[in-house]
């Protein structure tokens, strides 16, 4: 179950990252209030999944897939560059992901 939620608090990670765009700046109240609502949601859910998996582990994983995730939604909605040698690199943080996950006896 720590995994789980572990891994939403990361979509929520996702969600406010980009959200951060959406605010202009703090200055879009409404895409605001969602991005600070995002945050806190994702903070929470990974102080919930801290209770049994190792900080280190957990926070590695968390910051892993809100930054894929942001990336990925970033070529996406904002026509970053989708190179190559990019996603490449983003293949080594989900690799990264996945062997945190398996090595973490959880």
């Amino acid at each position: 179950m720590s995994w789980t939620t572990l891994v939403v608090a990361g979509l929520f990670e996702v969600a406010w990252a980009v959200g951060l765009t959406y605010s202009e700046g703090f200055t879009n109240l409404r895409a605001s209030v969602a991005t600070l609502l995002a945050l806190a949601i994702s903070m929470g859910l990974l102080a919930r999944a801290v209770e049994t998996l190792p900080v280190g582990t957990a926070y590695a994983v968390w910051t892993g897939i809100g930054a894929v995730g942001t990336a990925i939604l970033g070529i996406v909605l904002f026509e970053e560059s989708a190179d190559p040698v990019r996603l490449g690199f983003v293949g080594v943080i989900v690799v990264g992901i996945v062997g945190l996950h398996a090595t973490s006896g959880h």
